[in-house]
């Protein structure tokens, strides 16, 4: 008996040695910060979801931006006419600012799941990971606040979506985007 508690006490005290260290952060990636990002998005968010009718409204609107953040390849099989394409993997500080233009610019986003299909080139996404989700978040997280967000689900050959396939516009950094309009 006094073996195993002697034997407990040594371990007791060792076991810090032994203890896995944290690990070292990575000071360019900061969870927390993204987890805090997103709880002050969330409500933003809820206030800035549009149905069909407001959103093809808004986008008739002068200097308005329809940005579909999907791949390239998925955006040249088609999305909604007038939409740019800025893939959300190229998001950046310096490409938003080119693309968008002023900080306030009204914004429309949509993305795969705001279609029924659930064919190429709008494959449905697990709902959590949407990738209007990411989008919006990423917008609000840049600094443009002026983003509104299709709420509805449709059918991409419903005419009134305006479906076309190709490129938007000519190459601006490898990829189909518009000039920006300030």
């Amino acid at each position: 008996m006094l073996r195993s508690l002697f034997a407990a006490m040594l371990l007791a005290t060792a076991a810090p040695a032994f203890a896995q260290q944290p690990p070292l952060l990575n000071p360019q990636m900061d969870y927390d910060g993204y987890v805090s990002l997103i709880q002050e998005v969330r409500p933003y968010r809820l206030a800035r979801l549009i149905d069909w009718d407001n959103f093809i409204a808004a986008a008739a609107e002068p200097n308005v931006l329809i940005l579909d953040a999907r791949s390239e390849r998925q955006f040249a099989q088609g999305h909604i006419a007038g939409a740019v394409n800025v893939p959300l993997t190229e998001f950046s500080e310096e490409l938003l600012a080119e693309v968008i233009g002023r900080p306030d610019r009204p914004i429309l986003i949509y993305c795969n799941n705001n279609f029924t299909n659930d064919r190429p080139p709008a494959i449905l996404k697990t709902g959590r990971l949407a990738i209007n989700l990411s989008t919006f978040t990423h917008l609000y997280g840049y600094g443009y606040r002026n983003v509104r967000e299709l709420n509805d689900v449709m059918d991409f050959n419903d005419p009134r979506v305006r479906w076309v396939s190709g490129p938007a516009a000519g190459p601006v950094g490898g990829s189909q985007r518009a000039a920006p309009r300030r």
